[in-house]
């Protein structure tokens, strides 16, 4: 009860006014330098433009979250659900979608496919120990190919100008599409 009174009576003295937004009249709040009114529009102008050219980096994002959905969901329930078996070849409709959403923006496409795409499979990789795709060539060799690569190929084709800033930040340098599945609920 004392240090409330103790408080009140230490606003009194030094002219507390409420709180309010502006600084009481012939204050100036701490570490404040005194700005001509050209500085303050000046300043004013500049955050404004950083403002709205954050909107129209974040409606970017948005954008290009909303057109890869699709595929991530599919890549997801292909490789980490009992759909596909380790070894067991896509479906065509799947393979359809796989091929022409994601292997098609590998940068070695054509090294990818060689002699003729067969097929795709799902299995474990060899070294890794991780489910991913292969391709299966009509001579029966097959090889790997990330999905995440073919991803970042389709970011950068599709949004030439941004595509780099968001591969930094949804993808990092392990390639890990980051939060995307914790911000889909999944």
């Amino acid at each position: 009860m004392a240090s409330r009174h103790l408080l009140l009576h230490r606003f009194r003295l030094h002219g507390f006014q409420g709180f309010t937004a502006t600084a009481p009249q012939g204050h100036r709040f701490w570490c404040s330098a005194t700005l001509s009114s050209e500085d303050a529009n000046d300043k004013a102008g500049c955050e404004n433009h950083t403002h709205s050219s954050n909107l129209v980096e974040d409606e970017l994002e948005e954008e290009i979250l909303t057109d890869i959905k699709p595929i991530l969901m599919l890549t997801r329930n292909i490789l980490h659900t009992t759909r596909y078996m380790s070894g067991e070849r896509l479906t065509t409709e799947d393979e359809r979608a796989v091929v022409d959403k994601l292997l098609v923006y590998h940068p070695h496409f054509e090294d990818k496919i060689g002699c003729g795409l067969e097929s795709i499979m799902v299995d474990r990789h060899p070294h890794w120990y991780s489910r991913c795709f292969f391709v299966v060539r009509t001579d029966g060799s097959w090889t790997d190919f990330s999905y995440k690569i073919c991803l970042q190929g389709y970011i950068r084709d599709r949004y030439q100008p941004n595509a780099e800033r968001f591969i930094e930040t949804r993808f990092g340098k392990n390639g890990f599409v980051r939060g995307l599945f914790k911000r889909w609920g999944i």
